[in-house]
């Protein structure tokens, strides 16, 4: 069995009890071959960077994605936990929560279905992918070494399509449905501190801010012609019949953004989609959010508009009244850090590369790999105990701070050092490198593509 850094097993520590005792040596094998490999993160991969290539049960490594029963729940939960404890200890907690499309193919693959791509499609244009839709529950946490937030996954369920369920003669599940069944497992799981999430319009759905506006409060963007009530008055005691929900209609927020009477104020906020400070104007009022048949759900609404006039204005609601319209937009602006985490995770963890087909291997590989960019960021909370880290510059690059490539290079640095240092002096000028560790560097060097 391959021995596994100090750093990297205390970071990990914590999830030992989701396995039995026979599967966790070999999970960690799995967890600290997928950091080090790179290219594709298939088994084989994994076991030859780890120097297991001539491993003749290397069956048992497959089976603890295939077969070994633990649970990707109860995973979730300690691997929150840790986060929580390592970066917010205090104050609310913000989480972004957001779906992506892991492209495969095979004829073999259930759960495969044809979706939107949000990354190549436009306004004008439609473009279908052929892979799985994950939905993602990620803590958006400041990292002390890059001086912002960043959003860590803890959580990934698959969210089948449609006709997934139908061919299997079981009610469809929409991508609302499992969004609620996941905030309200969060909020069991952390019912002690306040909870905000932030996501885009796919969850701007009254059903999921009716389901869980009282467990936790939800940011999203709201759109421009919603139909937008003032409470309802207060019932008249002896009136007859239902009780109203809703009192006078309010105007559209388009016709707000256009109306001479809008009352408009500037402010200015930092770190605006990665481009620094941007000055805007916004508007904010209350309201409740009602359409025929569904629930009322009591809202704070901001219109923001462009101070330069050169971006269309855009709306955005809280489930929260109280909430202050600065302090939701600083919310939903680190929601972006979502998408940057799906980009790492494809350049640098191996997202998309796997090749299981089997149901079971499929419903833990992906979660496992979206989970290992929080590893990685834990471990090196570890290695980093003053929460300062160097970056790789250039003649012809300055970087400003570190990313999680800069994050990523220094755990595996850990863990190729710690095996140096196994067999060499104390020596500055000189490292002894045994025969079989150098063969495994040259080999994942050279077949680095």
């Amino acid at each position: 069995m391959a021995t596994i850094s100090s750093g990297l097993t205390r970071a990990i520590v914590g999830l030992s009890d989701v396995f039995s005792k026979r599967a966790w040596p070999l999970a960690q094998v799995l967890l600290a071959g997928a950091i080090l490999a790179v290219g594709p993160r298939t088994v084989s991969a994994v076991l030859r960077v780890m120097g297991l290539s001539q491993e003749r049960q290397f069956q048992k490594y497959h089976r603890v994605l295939n077969r070994v029963k633990w649970s990707t729940l109860a995973a979730s939960r300690r691997l929150l936990g840790m986060l929580i404890e390592a970066f917010v200890p205090d104050g609310p907690l913000l989480m972004a929560l957001d779906d992506t499309i892991e492209r495969r193919r095979g004829a073999k693959i259930a759960a495969r279905g044809i979706y939107r791509d949000p990354v190549r499609s436009g306004l004008g244009h439609f473009v279908k992918a052929s892979g799985f839709r994950w939905l993602c529950l990620m803590l958006v946490a400041p990292i002390p070494w890059a001086r912002r937030c960043w959003a860590l996954p803890f959580c990934s369920v698959l969210a089948p399509s449609e006709r997934y369920y139908l061919k299997r003669g079981r009610h469809p599940n929409r991508l609302t449905d499992r969004a609620r069944q996941l905030l309200l497992m969060v909020r069991r799981w952390v019912r002690e501190r306040p909870i905000v999430v932030v996501a885009d319009s796919s969850f701007a759905a009254l059903e999921l801010l009716n389901a869980v506006r009282h467990k936790l409060c939800i940011v999203t963007r709201l759109r421009l012609d919603a139909t937008l009530y003032d409470p309802a008055p207060q019932r008249v005691p002896g009136t007859r019949g239902r009780p109203r929900c809703k009192g006078p209609r309010q105007p559209t927020l388009k016709a707000v953004s256009t109306s001479k009477a809008t009352r408009w104020r500037g402010v200015t906020l930092s770190q605006w989609y990665g481009q620094g400070n941007k000055a805007v104007e916004i508007a904010t009022g209350t309201a409740v959010w009602y359409r025929g048949g569904m629930p009322v759900v009591p809202l704070r609404w901001v219109l923001v508009r462009d101070a330069q006039r050169k971006l269309e204005p855009q709306a955005f609601l809280c489930t929260d009244e109280t909430a202050e319209p600065e302090q939701i937009l600083a919310w939903f602006i680190r929601r972006w850090q979502v998408e940057v985490t799906f980009e790492e995770a494809r350049a640098h963890l191996g997202m998309e590369t796997q090749r299981q087909w089997s149901d079971r291997a499929i419903a833990c590989s992906t979660p496992v790999i979206l989970a290992l960019y929080s590893i990685v960021v834990l471990t090196a909370r570890q290695l980093l105990p003053q929460g300062s880290l160097m970056t790789r510059h250039a003649a012809w690059y300055a970087k400003d701070s570190p990313t999680f490539s800069d994050t990523i290079a220094l755990v595996r640095r850990s863990l190729w050092s710690e095996w140096i240092d196994e067999g060499s002096e104390h020596r500055r000028d000189m490292v002894k490198i045994p025969r079989a560790l150098f063969d495994r560097l040259t080999e994942t060097v050279c077949y680095a593509a």
